[in-house]
């Protein structure tokens, strides 16, 4: 790559000062009134009922696409649009029935084990929709917005911030963690008695599955040092990169099981948090970060080292969602742990009738508190990426709660569960009955749906692809028209990919 455009192209994505929260938050609200859209016609008209995939990517993708670049400035502009169009379908009977599904009471006599016996001796969680439609949408924030960065059509105050400050790209990189966290709740669900077995088991469980994404930040370091691609270095470091943080987190987490045997994964993530802070301010950390030459290997990488702590407390904040909104009953978990292994009901339990209005509740009591913290701490400090700083972590924590929050709002209002109640399987007389919540629309769209089932591949696609149209094109010179078709281009050829694979899980991990 010339020298002189590697240069220009290297400070026109550096020195961002960012946006508002307000602001980034307008923009991500494209996304929930996407999919009210998409429910809305789902919903209320039968033709839409199969959508095809050209259907699907301009409902879901192209939105997004649009609100960080043609309505970045006025996002709330597409939202309205999108709203009135889903408000009007909402004048239509749904054709569930034709109108509302009813809520059911029964006599008590079904039992949670007349409920998926299969499913039951395999301990699978029922699936969540709103869950699904976060995953993928923040997914596919994330993928849009590392090409468009290199556009001019892209607004500088969405770019990730030099220091301190918050923008639509600082979002993104967090949101991806703390979406790791959530699902790294699934095996803890499944055995609560992995929270006491030996360290050395978890810790070669797991390095079995993170081993491949080490290795591919392995593979993107020679890359980019290989071809001379023009690098941030103060995002992570020289050498370090996102795969190497993503694939140390699982690790460090192995080590925090025996605390959450005996504390709220929620506070474990926020004391994390504090340390974090304490570190920065107090030991010296965030004056290395801002000031330390780079004189060795050590402090070459000082922004990857030091924001570690940082991303795991982001992790762990994820994790807490998960224990919440992945069970059925937001308190599993927590009376899951503190049980012997030999009362346990875990297969019984993880498929009886999800509670969600219980969990919108927790999960809104947890947004209130995370942004009424944010609020505070900001008053004395900036948020900063960089340092992945404890307003950071309060933000983005309070962000992608209340973002889940507002896509099960959606699941709740356009397709209302029926309710029964059913005999609680945790008691052992068989007794006690709970109120069990069957929804009609427990599916998330279907290019959603696809995008999840093979998420780190299709990022590992976009990184590929983003590297070579920008060896190719001089991005940062493209008219807005260019910019646009080129991007239309690589969300279609994306989304492709994940339809195209729909049905077909290409890595594990």
């Amino acid at each position: 790559m010339h020298g002189d455009y590697k240069t220009s192209k290297e400070a026109f994505v550096s020195g961002g000062t960012g946006s508002t929260v307000l602001h980034i938050n307008a923009i991500c609200s494209v996304a929930l009134s996407s999919i009210a859209l998409h429910s809305a016609l789902t919903s209320r008209v039968a033709f839409f009922r199969s959508t095809s995939f050209f259907v699907e990517w301009m409902l879901l993708p192209v939105p997004l696409l649009l609100s960080m670049t043609v309505y970045a400035e006025a996002p709330g502009v597409l939202s309205v649009l999108l709203s009135v169009a889903a408000t009007v379908l909402l004048l239509l009977p749904s054709i569930e029935n034709g109108a509302a599904l009813p809520t059911r009471v029964d006599d008590g006599t079904t039992s949670t084990r007349d409920i998926g016996d299969r499913s039951a001796l395999q301990a699978s969680l029922p699936s969540l929709r709103a869950l699904s439609t976060y995953r993928a949408h923040m997914m596919l924030m994330t993928v849009l917005s590392i090409l468009a960065v290199d556009f001019r059509v892209f607004p500088r105050a969405l770019a990730k911030c030099e220091t301190y400050g918050v923008s639509l790209m600082d979002l993104g990189v967090g949101s991806f963690v703390f979406s790791q966290g959530i699902i790294s709740a699934i095996p803890l669900l499944k055995d609560p008695s992995r929270l006491r077995k030996s360290l050395g088991y978890k810790l070669f469980d797991t390095l079995k599955k993170v081993a491949p994404v080490a290795i591919l930040g392995l593979i993107r370091l020679m890359a980019v040092k290989g071809t001379d691609y023009p690098e941030h270095v103060t995002e992570y470091g020289v050498h370090w990169n996102f795969f190497v943080t993503l694939s140390l987190l699982p690790l460090l987490e192995i080590f925090t099981h025996r605390i959450i045997l005996h504390m709220p994964v929620a506070l474990l993530g926020l004391w994390i948090g504090v340390a974090q802070q304490c570190l920065l301010s107090f030991a010296g950390l965030g004056d290395i970060l801002l000031n330390a030459p780079r004189s060795n290997v050590v402090f070459a990488n000082k922004e990857g080292l030091i924001s570690l702590l940082g991303y795991f407390s982001i992790h762990i904040m994820g994790l807490s969602v998960g224990t919440i909104i992945l069970p059925p009953r937001p308190s599993f978990f927590r009376k899951q742990i503190v049980l012997p292994d030999g009362d346990r009901s875990t297969s019984l339990d993880l498929v009886a009738p999800r509670q969600t209005t219980k969990a919108v509740a927790e999960l809104f009591s947890y947004a209130f508190v995370w942004w009424g913290l944010f609020a505070f701490v900001r008053l004395k400090l900036d948020v900063s990426r960089r340092m992945v700083n404890l307003p950071y972590i309060l933000w983005l924590s309070a962000f992608n709660t209340s973002f889940i929050l507002g896509y099960c709002l959606l699941d709740l209002f356009f397709f209302p569960a029926r309710t029964s109640r059913v005999k609680d399987s945790s008691d052992p007389a068989g007794k006690r009955l709970i109120l069990g919540e069957y929804s009609a629309g427990s599916r998330a769209p279907l290019l959603l749906e696809a995008i999840n089932k093979n998420s780190l591949v299709i990022f590992l696609i976009a990184n590929v692809a983003t590297g070579l149209i920008n060896l190719s094109v001089k991005t940062m010179y493209a008219s807005d028209g260019k910019a646009l078709l080129i991007l239309g281009g690589y969300a279609y050829c994306l989304c492709a990919f994940a339809w195209l694979f729909r049905n077909r899980r290409l890595w594990q991990f």
